[in-house]
């Protein structure tokens, strides 16, 4: 999902903030980012809230609009 990479470089968010605020590892985080996997249903709200942004905008990217 690079929508998260992108978000959460534009708000100076490490990777480690990041899963920290939404209660998983690094590593989770930086899959994501990779494309290696998806975040759980259950922590979009959560990484969605830690961005500043809505769970449609994180998922933008995916539906290809």
């Amino acid at each position: 999902m690079n929508r998260i990479k992108e978000l959460r470089v534009a708000m100076n968010i490490s990777q480690e903030k990041l899963a920290k605020s939404v209660g998983v590892t690094q590593g989770a985080v930086h899959q994501w980012e990779k494309g290696l996997a998806s975040p759980a249903f259950k922590n979009l709200r959560d990484i969605a809230t830690a961005l500043g942004c809505t769970v449609d905008e994180l998922l933008r990217d995916e539906a290809g609009a």
